[in-house]
Protein backbone atom coordinates (compact mmCIF):
# COMPACT_ATOMS: atom_id res chain seq x y z
CA UNK A 1 0.00 0.00 0.00
CA UNK A 2 2.82 2.42 0.86
CA UNK A 3 4.55 1.74 -2.48
CA UNK A 4 1.31 2.48 -4.35
CA UNK A 5 0.86 5.74 -2.42
CA UNK A 6 4.45 6.80 -3.13
CA UNK A 7 4.06 6.10 -6.85
CA UNK A 8 0.79 8.04 -6.94
CA UNK A 9 2.35 11.02 -5.18
CA UNK A 10 5.19 10.92 -7.67
CA UNK A 11 2.71 11.34 -10.51
CA UNK A 12 1.06 14.33 -8.80
CA UNK A 13 4.19 16.37 -9.47
CA UNK A 14 3.02 16.89 -13.06
CA UNK A 15 -0.11 18.76 -11.95
CA UNK A 16 -0.04 22.58 -11.98
CA UNK A 17 0.29 23.85 -8.42
CA UNK A 18 -3.21 25.47 -8.25
CA UNK A 19 -4.79 22.18 -9.38
CA UNK A 20 -2.70 20.17 -6.92
CA UNK A 21 -3.75 22.47 -4.11
CA UNK A 22 -7.38 22.11 -5.18
CA UNK A 23 -7.09 18.34 -4.96
CA UNK A 24 -5.62 18.77 -1.47
CA UNK A 25 -8.51 21.02 -0.43
CA UNK A 26 -11.05 18.40 -1.54
CA UNK A 27 -9.30 15.51 0.20
CA UNK A 28 -8.71 17.56 3.34
CA UNK A 29 -12.36 18.54 3.56
CA UNK A 30 -13.39 14.91 3.11
CA UNK A 31 -10.98 13.70 5.81
CA UNK A 32 -12.39 16.23 8.28
CA UNK A 33 -15.70 14.46 7.82
CA UNK A 34 -14.57 10.81 7.88
CA UNK A 35 -11.39 10.75 10.02
CA UNK A 36 -13.23 10.89 13.33
CA UNK A 37 -10.36 10.03 15.68
CA UNK A 38 -7.98 12.64 14.27
CA UNK A 39 -10.79 15.21 14.06
CA UNK A 40 -11.50 14.72 17.76
CA UNK A 41 -7.80 15.17 18.61
CA UNK A 42 -7.76 18.45 16.69
CA UNK A 43 -10.98 19.59 18.34
CA UNK A 44 -9.59 18.77 21.78
CA UNK A 45 -6.33 20.62 21.13
CA UNK A 46 -8.10 23.70 19.80
CA UNK A 47 -10.54 23.75 22.72
CA UNK A 48 -7.65 23.53 25.19
CA UNK A 49 -5.59 26.22 23.45
CA UNK A 50 -8.41 28.57 22.43
CA UNK A 51 -11.08 28.06 25.11
CA UNK A 52 -12.67 31.47 24.57
CA UNK A 53 -13.30 30.98 20.87
CA UNK A 54 -16.62 29.85 19.46
CA UNK A 55 -16.91 26.06 18.83
CA UNK A 56 -17.91 26.73 15.21
CA UNK A 57 -14.85 28.94 14.76
CA UNK A 58 -12.66 26.16 16.14
CA UNK A 59 -14.21 23.63 13.77
CA UNK A 60 -13.63 25.98 10.84
CA UNK A 61 -10.00 26.30 11.92
CA UNK A 62 -9.75 22.53 12.32
CA UNK A 63 -11.07 21.89 8.82
CA UNK A 64 -8.62 24.44 7.39
CA UNK A 65 -5.86 22.57 9.18
CA UNK A 66 -6.86 19.28 7.55
CA UNK A 67 -6.77 21.01 4.17
CA UNK A 68 -3.31 22.50 4.78
CA UNK A 69 -2.04 19.16 6.08
CA UNK A 70 -3.12 17.30 2.93
CA UNK A 71 -1.90 20.07 0.62
CA UNK A 72 1.54 19.91 2.25
CA UNK A 73 1.57 16.11 1.89
CA UNK A 74 0.74 16.36 -1.81
CA UNK A 75 3.43 19.02 -2.24
CA UNK A 76 6.02 16.39 -1.41
CA UNK A 77 5.33 15.13 -4.92
CA UNK A 78 7.22 18.07 -6.43
CA UNK A 79 9.49 18.76 -3.44
CA UNK A 80 10.90 15.26 -3.64
CA UNK A 81 10.49 14.40 -7.34
CA UNK A 82 10.51 17.53 -9.52
CA UNK A 83 13.66 19.14 -10.99
CA UNK A 84 15.59 21.60 -8.85
CA UNK A 85 14.49 24.62 -10.91
CA UNK A 86 10.84 23.82 -10.19
CA UNK A 87 11.48 23.51 -6.47
CA UNK A 88 13.46 26.75 -6.36
CA UNK A 89 10.73 28.63 -8.21
CA UNK A 90 8.14 27.69 -5.57
CA UNK A 91 10.09 28.41 -2.38
CA UNK A 92 11.19 31.81 -1.10
CA UNK A 93 13.51 32.34 1.88
CA UNK A 94 13.13 35.62 3.76
CA UNK A 95 13.99 37.06 7.15
CA UNK A 96 16.77 38.59 9.18
CA UNK A 97 19.74 39.48 6.96
CA UNK A 98 22.39 38.61 9.55
CA UNK A 99 20.81 35.23 10.28
CA UNK A 100 20.58 34.44 6.57
CA UNK A 101 24.28 35.22 6.16
CA UNK A 102 25.11 32.92 9.07
CA UNK A 103 22.99 30.17 7.54
CA UNK A 104 24.47 30.48 4.08
CA UNK A 105 28.05 30.70 5.40
CA UNK A 106 29.32 31.66 1.96
CA UNK A 107 32.87 32.32 3.18
CA UNK A 108 34.02 28.77 3.85
CA UNK A 109 37.48 30.02 4.87
CA UNK A 110 35.98 31.16 8.18
CA UNK A 111 34.82 28.96 11.01
CA UNK A 112 31.02 28.79 10.97
CA UNK A 113 29.07 29.91 14.03
CA UNK A 114 27.36 26.80 15.48
CA UNK A 115 23.61 27.13 14.98
CA UNK A 116 20.48 25.40 16.23
CA UNK A 117 17.36 26.18 14.24
CA UNK A 118 14.07 26.00 16.13
CA UNK A 119 11.80 24.56 13.42
CA UNK A 120 8.42 23.69 14.97
CA UNK A 121 5.83 21.41 13.41
CA UNK A 122 4.09 23.56 10.86
CA UNK A 123 2.84 21.73 7.77
CA UNK A 124 5.58 23.26 5.60
CA UNK A 125 8.52 21.98 7.63
CA UNK A 126 9.79 19.74 4.80
CA UNK A 127 9.72 22.65 2.37
CA UNK A 128 11.71 24.69 4.88
CA UNK A 129 14.30 21.94 5.18
CA UNK A 130 14.57 21.65 1.40
CA UNK A 131 14.89 25.42 0.96
CA UNK A 132 17.69 25.72 3.52
CA UNK A 133 19.48 22.78 1.96
CA UNK A 134 19.40 24.59 -1.38
CA UNK A 135 20.43 27.99 0.03
CA UNK A 136 23.11 27.10 2.57
CA UNK A 137 26.74 26.26 1.92
CA UNK A 138 27.12 24.81 5.41
CA UNK A 139 26.07 21.32 6.41
CA UNK A 140 22.45 21.02 7.56
CA UNK A 141 21.54 18.19 9.93
CA UNK A 142 18.37 16.96 11.58
CA UNK A 143 17.08 14.06 13.67
CA UNK A 144 14.94 11.56 11.78
CA UNK A 145 12.05 9.51 13.15
CA UNK A 146 11.60 6.10 11.58
CA UNK A 147 8.50 5.81 9.40
CA UNK A 148 5.80 3.15 9.58
CA UNK A 149 7.07 0.95 6.71
CA UNK A 150 10.48 0.41 5.04
CA UNK A 151 9.17 1.80 1.73
CA UNK A 152 7.90 4.97 3.40
CA UNK A 153 11.10 5.27 5.43
CA UNK A 154 13.28 5.07 2.29
CA UNK A 155 11.06 7.56 0.44
CA UNK A 156 11.20 10.15 3.19
CA UNK A 157 14.94 9.68 3.62
CA UNK A 158 15.57 10.07 -0.11
CA UNK A 159 13.30 13.12 -0.33
CA UNK A 160 15.02 14.89 2.54
CA UNK A 161 18.53 14.29 1.19
CA UNK A 162 18.00 15.50 -2.39
CA UNK A 163 19.66 18.89 -2.18
CA UNK A 164 22.59 20.48 -0.40
CA UNK A 165 25.00 19.27 2.24
CA UNK A 166 22.47 17.51 4.43
CA UNK A 167 22.63 14.66 6.89
CA UNK A 168 19.93 12.86 8.86
CA UNK A 169 20.46 11.09 12.17
CA UNK A 170 18.03 8.48 13.40
CA UNK A 171 16.67 9.17 16.86
CA UNK A 172 18.06 5.89 18.22
CA UNK A 173 21.63 6.89 17.24
CA UNK A 174 21.90 9.23 20.21
CA UNK A 175 23.19 12.78 20.27
CA UNK A 176 27.00 12.58 20.54
CA UNK A 177 27.60 12.77 16.79
CA UNK A 178 24.93 15.44 16.42
CA UNK A 179 26.75 17.64 18.95
CA UNK A 180 30.08 17.03 17.22
CA UNK A 181 28.59 18.17 13.90
CA UNK A 182 27.11 21.35 15.43
CA UNK A 183 30.46 22.21 17.01
CA UNK A 184 32.08 21.70 13.59
CA UNK A 185 29.76 24.27 12.01
CA UNK A 186 26.67 22.30 10.99
CA UNK A 187 23.24 23.87 11.55
CA UNK A 188 20.81 21.60 13.41
CA UNK A 189 17.21 21.77 12.16
CA UNK A 190 15.47 20.83 15.40
CA UNK A 191 11.78 20.00 15.92
CA UNK A 192 11.38 19.84 19.72
CA UNK A 193 7.72 20.83 20.08
CA UNK A 194 5.98 17.45 20.26
CA UNK A 195 5.06 15.24 23.21
CA UNK A 196 7.70 12.48 23.30
CA UNK A 197 6.79 11.23 26.77
CA UNK A 198 8.47 11.86 30.11
CA UNK A 199 12.15 11.33 29.20
CA UNK A 200 14.29 14.49 29.21
CA UNK A 201 11.24 16.74 29.46
CA UNK A 202 9.88 19.40 31.75
CA UNK A 203 6.27 20.49 32.10
CA UNK A 204 6.03 23.97 30.59
CA UNK A 205 2.97 26.07 29.87
CA UNK A 206 1.67 25.97 26.30
CA UNK A 207 -1.45 28.09 25.78
CA UNK A 208 -2.04 27.88 29.53
CA UNK A 209 -1.91 24.08 29.58
CA UNK A 210 0.81 22.01 31.23
CA UNK A 211 2.67 20.35 28.35
CA UNK A 212 5.49 17.80 28.57
CA UNK A 213 8.19 19.53 26.53
CA UNK A 214 11.60 18.19 25.56
CA UNK A 215 14.54 20.31 26.67
CA UNK A 216 16.73 19.58 23.64
CA UNK A 217 16.78 23.15 22.29
CA UNK A 218 18.40 24.44 25.47
CA UNK A 219 20.68 21.43 25.90
CA UNK A 220 22.03 21.39 22.32
CA UNK A 221 22.57 25.13 22.40
CA UNK A 222 24.45 24.97 25.68
CA UNK A 223 26.69 21.97 25.01
CA UNK A 224 27.59 23.08 21.46
CA UNK A 225 27.81 26.78 22.38
CA UNK A 226 25.42 27.41 19.51
CA UNK A 227 23.25 30.39 18.68
CA UNK A 228 19.51 29.78 18.24
CA UNK A 229 17.09 31.20 15.70
CA UNK A 230 13.57 30.31 14.57
CA UNK A 231 12.67 28.97 11.14
CA UNK A 232 9.00 28.78 10.19
CA UNK A 233 7.61 27.84 6.79
CA UNK A 234 4.25 29.08 5.53
CA UNK A 235 2.28 27.34 2.80
CA UNK A 236 0.88 29.89 0.34
CA UNK A 237 -0.62 30.04 -3.15
CA UNK A 238 2.81 30.37 -4.81
CA UNK A 239 4.40 27.52 -2.86
CA UNK A 240 6.11 28.34 0.44
CA UNK A 241 7.77 31.21 2.26
CA UNK A 242 10.52 30.25 4.70
CA UNK A 243 11.00 32.92 7.37
CA UNK A 244 14.22 33.10 9.38
CA UNK A 245 14.27 35.08 12.64
CA UNK A 246 17.05 37.10 14.22
CA UNK A 247 19.28 35.30 16.73
CA UNK A 248 17.67 34.77 20.10
CA UNK A 249 19.17 36.96 22.79
CA UNK A 250 20.18 35.64 26.23
CA UNK A 251 19.67 32.01 25.29
CA UNK A 252 20.36 29.55 26.80
CA UNK A 253 20.15 30.80 30.37
CA UNK A 254 21.39 27.61 32.01
CA UNK A 255 17.95 26.92 33.46
CA UNK A 256 16.11 24.22 31.50
CA UNK A 257 12.68 25.23 32.80
CA UNK A 258 13.19 28.88 31.85
CA UNK A 259 14.60 28.07 28.42
CA UNK A 260 11.89 25.55 27.56
CA UNK A 261 9.16 27.94 28.65
CA UNK A 262 10.68 30.60 26.42
CA UNK A 263 10.58 28.16 23.50
CA UNK A 264 6.86 27.57 24.05
CA UNK A 265 6.21 31.31 24.23
CA UNK A 266 8.03 31.76 20.92
CA UNK A 267 5.98 28.91 19.44
CA UNK A 268 2.71 30.53 20.51
CA UNK A 269 3.82 33.75 18.82
CA UNK A 270 4.56 31.91 15.59
CA UNK A 271 1.24 30.05 15.67
CA UNK A 272 -0.66 33.36 15.94
CA UNK A 273 0.31 34.26 12.37
CA UNK A 274 -1.06 31.04 10.85
CA UNK A 275 -2.89 28.85 13.37
CA UNK A 276 -4.38 26.62 10.69
CA UNK A 277 -0.89 25.44 9.67
CA UNK A 278 0.31 24.16 13.04
CA UNK A 279 0.28 20.39 13.58
CA UNK A 280 -2.88 20.08 15.68
CA UNK A 281 -3.43 16.40 14.78
CA UNK A 282 -0.73 15.45 17.30
CA UNK A 283 -1.80 14.72 20.88
CA UNK A 284 0.31 17.53 22.29
CA UNK A 285 -0.98 17.10 25.85
CA UNK A 286 -1.02 13.29 26.08
CA UNK A 287 1.63 13.11 28.85
CA UNK A 288 0.13 14.48 32.06
CA UNK A 289 1.66 15.52 35.36
CA UNK A 290 1.34 12.84 38.08
CA UNK A 291 -2.25 12.42 39.18
CA UNK A 292 -3.84 14.23 36.23
CA UNK A 293 -6.29 12.38 33.98
CA UNK A 294 -5.95 12.10 30.22
CA UNK A 295 -7.29 15.05 28.23
CA UNK A 296 -8.07 12.82 25.22
CA UNK A 297 -11.10 10.61 25.70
Amino acid sequence: MSRLLINLLGLFRFLPLPLLRGVGACIGGLLWTVAGRRRRIVQTNLKLCFPNSDPQERDTLGKKHFVCLVQALLDRSWLWHSPEHTVRARIRVTGDVNSLELLKNLDLTKSAQPLVLFAPHFVGLDAGWTALGLESSRELITIFTQQSTPNMDNWVLAGRTRFGRVRLFRREQGVAEVVRCIKSGAALYLLPDMDFGENETVFASFYGQSAATVTSLSRFSKVARAKVLSVVTELNSAGYEVRVSSLWEDFPTGNLQTDTQRMNIELERLITDMPEQYYWVHRRFKTRPPGEASLYQ
